[in-house]
């Protein structure tokens, strides 16, 4: 492993340092080797940060080493994947902002294959959004598309559920970082994952789930995905932002419809409305992506 590398995983987990911070700093400092510098002429000067700020990087940085660091992430079973790497995911580093880094535990050649569909839908599914989850993931589960979603309780539960059970394959994007599991209410489902699927996460691992995590969380999920299908979404929800960056990133984008008298279809009806593709069955999906 390059030292470049090294240094970039351990500025990354840095809770003051912003994606947009390094970038900024890859720039002024292409190796990562002025912020180490105890004059952090690099920080106050040239990013303008304050004293204060600063400090706080300053001391993180220098607590422990970038070995000591990766020392940590091994311990907890969690390995990296940045935008250096040969195996980082080819579909993800084309959008807009994509990861400079991210975590993963689990079974990492998962993304060794661009055949990843990602599945979201309302944390409040209907019986017949339940239903529709349990129909449609086990055939693509089949024809070995891998499953990505958003690890919320709901449909994006339910998805990763029956690509397990299934035997298929399947991925999640966490909010959080892997030492603070969210919701807890996923914890068998996390244990199974961790071990025979993949969990990713651009947070490092002692990152508490936070509101404004999951609309950046979104972009991944349809970012590693060749497709965004959506299963039961209210009219106003965080699966129609993932449906708009899935546009952006010109990824296709599939809805179940459903009774116009249901909140839980609105979205998923406007979605139509709005050109994206009706799909009745896992066949639509399949004709249209093979």
């Amino acid at each position: 492993m390059s030292e470049f590398r090294k240094r970039l995983i351990h500025i990354h987990s840095c809770s003051d340092i912003s994606r947009n911070m390094i970038r900024t700093m890859l720039k002024i400092d292409p190796q990562l080797l002025q912020i180490y510098d105890s004059t952090n002429t690099l920080l106050q000067k040239q990013l303008k940060l304050s004293t204060e700020k600063t400090q706080r990087i300053s001391t993180y940085l220098k607590r422990s080493s970038p070995e000591q660091y990766l020392t940590f992430l091994a311990q907890n079973n969690i390995f990296t994947y940045t935008i250096l790497d040969s195996d980082y995911p080819a579909l993800l580093e084309q959008i807009y902002d994509p990861p400079l880094v991210l975590y993963g535990m689990g079974v990492k050649n998962l993304m060794s294959s661009e055949k990843r569909l990602a599945v979201i839908g309302t944390r409040t599914p209907t019986p017949i959004g339940s239903k529709t989850v349990s129909s449609i993931i086990p055939p693509l589960s089949k024809e070995g598309w891998t499953i990505v979603s958003g690890f919320a309780r709901g449909i994006d539960s339910l998805a990763h559920w029956q690509a397990v059970q299934s035997t298929g394959q399947t991925i999640a994007v966490l909010g959080s970082g892997h030492l603070h599991l969210y919701p807890k209410e996923n914890f068998q489902l996390f244990s199974q994952m961790s071990k025979k699927q993949l969990i990713v996460s651009e947070y490092p691992p002692n990152t508490p789930p936070q509101r404004w995590h999951f609309p950046a969380r979104n972009r991944i999920i349809s970012g590693l995905s060749k497709a965004v299908l959506v299963i039961e979404a209210k009219e106003k929800s965080g699966s129609l932002i993932t449906a708009d960056q899935a546009l952006e990133q010109g990824r296709d984008v599939f809805a179940i419809p459903g009774s116009i008298l249901s909140p839980q279809s609105k979205g998923t009806n406007f979605l139509i409305q709005q050109g994206a593709k009706l799909v009745m069955n896992a066949d639509d999906i399949l004709h249209e992506l093979q």
